[in-house]
């Protein structure tokens, strides 16, 4: 008979850990997101994204030609303060 001890908090440790490195990895996949991207990582739709936020002067972003480009980084720090805005609202 074989008995195995796992001590729960060493592995949830572990498992946080190697959750933060795979987010880290799928953050710096991409400089900047499209419009399709961001809507993707907002679960909200176009129209919905342009009466929220778009149009907020903190809000990074940059048209080149006919398309909307945004900053990876500075859109999901703009994102995360401007959802805890909502609380108070």
């Amino acid at each position: 008979m074989l008995t195995v001890q796992i001590n729960e908090s060493e592995v949830k440790q572990l498992v946080r850990e190697r959750i933060t490195e795979l987010v880290k990895e799928i953050d710096a996949e991409y400089v900047f997101w499209d419009a399709k991207e961001l809507m993707r990582r907002t679960c909200m739709s176009w129209n919905f994204i342009q009466q929220q936020f778009f149009f907020d002067p903190r809000f990074p972003k940059f048209k080149v030609g006919n398309k909307w480009y945004f900053p990876a980084r500075e859109t999901r720090e703009f994102l995360l303060r401007w959802l805890k805005e909502q609380k108070r609202s």
